[in-house]
C-alpha cells in the first residue's frame, strides 16, 4: 500500500486522520489494530498490568496495587552488590526496595541510583536466572 492508502485505511480503522506519514508506523499500527478487532484487545488483568507499569515507569504512586512480582526474595532479605569499589546493601521490603534510606518501588530504580545508567534490576543484583546453557 502507499502512504496515501495507508492514511486512508487508517481513517477507516480508527476513525481519525493519521498522526504522521512514516510507513513504518503506519503499517505496524494498522496490523495491530486488525488484530485487537479480529481476536479482541488485552484483556482486563493484562490493561492492568500495563497501568501499574506506566505509573512506575513515570513515578505514580497513587495506585494502591503493586506488582507483584515472583522473582522478588523474601521480606526483609538483603542483597549486597559492590559497584566501583563500594558494597551497596539492599533491604526487600513488602512494598518495595529500601536502599541508603531511601524507598525505592524497583531493583531497576535502586540499580540507576547506584550506577547512574539503566540496568535490569534483577540482573544487577544477580537475581535473574541464567540459561541452561550458560548455568
Amino acid at each position: 500500500m502507499s502512504v496515501r492508502d495507508l492514511k486512508a485505511e487508517w481513517e477507516k480503522l480508527f476513525g481519525s486522520a493519521a498522526p504522521n506519514n512514516s510507513r513504518t508506523f503506519l503499517e505496524i499500527r494498522i496490523a495491530y489494530r486488525t488484530q485487537e478487532l479480529t481476536y479482541g484487545g488485552p484483556d482486563r488483568e493484562t490493561r492492568r498490568m500495563l497501568d501499574l507499569l506506566a505509573d512506575e515507569v513515570e513515578g505514580v504512586a497513587h495506585r494502591k496495587n503493586q506488582i507483584a512480582d515472583p522473582r522478588n526474595p523474601v521480606v526483609g532479605t538483603r542483597l549486597i552488590r559492590e559497584w566501583d569499589g563500594v558494597e551497596h546493601t539492599v533491604t526487600i521490603l513488602k512494598d518495595g526496595f529500601d536502599w541508603q534510606g531511601r524507598k525505592f518501588k524497583s531493583l531497576s530504580a535502586v540499580a540507576r541510583a547506584i550506577t547512574g545508567t539503566r540496568w535490569n534490576g534483577y540482573r544487577f543484583f544477580g537475581l535473574r536466572e541464567r540459561k541452561r546453557e550458560e548455568a
